[in-house]
């Protein structure tokens, strides 16, 4: 058999395990990613490892547990990657008036600003320091990790017990706020 159609045959084997195995694997994915763009491009990422593998000649014992294996290696390789952006920064904001609804939604966001620059000031230094570096310098962990030798990890567990420092407090003197 000529190389040519060793090639031939397992791209026509790719083909059938595509067919085969995209309507399960996409369902799969949608179960446990909510975004359908997010799952779609994971559902292409997972066949396109599959057309790889084949092209490199790895051996693949169990196509259907490998495709799903790449698949959650994926989905959690999204999850990592939005948790950073996704942090609750949000929410911050939304407890924020908007300060062109009025005198008194000016004067509300002022009082909230101030008391979130207060509690942004009263934060552990590690925790102040990578909050304000990554939320208002606009920096990336990346470069904060090279910059003081912390791990990404180590930077995105500071600026996430930050978040939720500033966020319950930040609820609190909205809760006060709203109560008189």
């Amino acid at each position: 058999m000529s190389l040519e159609r060793m090639a031939a045959d397992r791209d026509q084997g790719i083909g059938e395990v595509v067919a085969q195995e995209a309507a399960r694997l996409r369902r799969f994915i949608r179960r446990r990613v909510d975004d359908p763009r997010d799952a779609e491009d994971i559902l292409q990422d997972v066949f396109y490892e599959l057309v790889e593998a084949n092209r490199l000649l790895m051996p693949i014992e169990h196509v259907t547990g490998w495709l799903f294996r790449v698949a959650r290696n994926r989905i959690t390789d999204l999850f990592r990657k939005k948790k950073p952006e996704a942090m609750d920064h949000a929410s911050l904001e939304d407890l924020l008036p908007d300060p062109t609804a009025g005198p008194e939604a000016l004067l509300q966001h002022q009082r909230l600003v101030d008391e979130l620059t207060r509690a942004i000031a009263e934060l552990p230094k590690a925790q102040r320091d990578v909050f304000v570096a990554h939320e208002l310098d606009g920096r990336s962990f990346k470069d904060l990790a090279a910059e003081t030798g912390a791990s990404v990890n180590t930077l995105l567990a500071r600026k996430r017990y930050a978040v939720l420092r500033l966020r319950a407090r930040l609820q609190r003197a909205h809760d006060e706020l709203n109560k008189g």
